[in-house]
């Protein structure tokens, strides 16, 4: 993996990690970096300082005592703060589903109901299910699916 700090064609510096500068050659070519700040996808490597490896190599201890216990699977995603990449994807997603997609909101549970009874048009619906709501619609065998709905990228 390398470590890249870029920055957009608006002058905003952010990281990335990519498996080697090939793939974020590739990637940013295409359009698939984009800055988590404005969306702006013109991403450049900007000026690092170099990693200079040491002469002489050290033992490295098997754990450090300052390193933190890890993190229990169900949580996670609140572990820390999310990647701007991430965050720039989810902005993307959330744009997408807008954009093709119904608001249904509250009636999220209902309305997804209907659709897989061929009582209503089935479609791409999004909007709001409680915890309790979305486990009854998998108990129906009604597939849902949940994405973090981040800020938009338009602000």
């Amino acid at each position: 993996m390398i470590h890249y700090q870029l920055r957009c064609s608006q002058d905003h510096g952010f990281d990335g990690w990519f498996k080697d500068s090939a793939a974020f050659d590739k990637l940013a070519a295409a359009g698939m970096v984009d800055c988590p700040v404005c969306g702006d996808t013109r991403a450049r490597r900007d000026l690092m300082a170099p990693a200079i490896a040491k002469l002489r190599a050290e033992p490295v201890p098997a754990a450090s005592p300052a390193e933190p216990p890890p993190v229990p699977q169900e949580r996670a995603a609140t572990a820390g703060p999310m990647p701007a990449q991430l965050i720039a994807l989810l902005q993307r997603m959330r744009a997408e589903v807008e954009k093709n997609c119904d608001h249904v909101g509250r009636d999220f549970a209902e309305e997804a109901r209907k659709m897989h009874r061929g009582e209503s048009e089935r479609r791409g619906i999004y909007g709001d299910a409680t915890p309790e709501e979305a486990e009854a619609l998998a108990d129906e065998g009604i597939e849902i699916g949940s994405i973090p709905w981040v800020p938009r990228a338009d602000g």
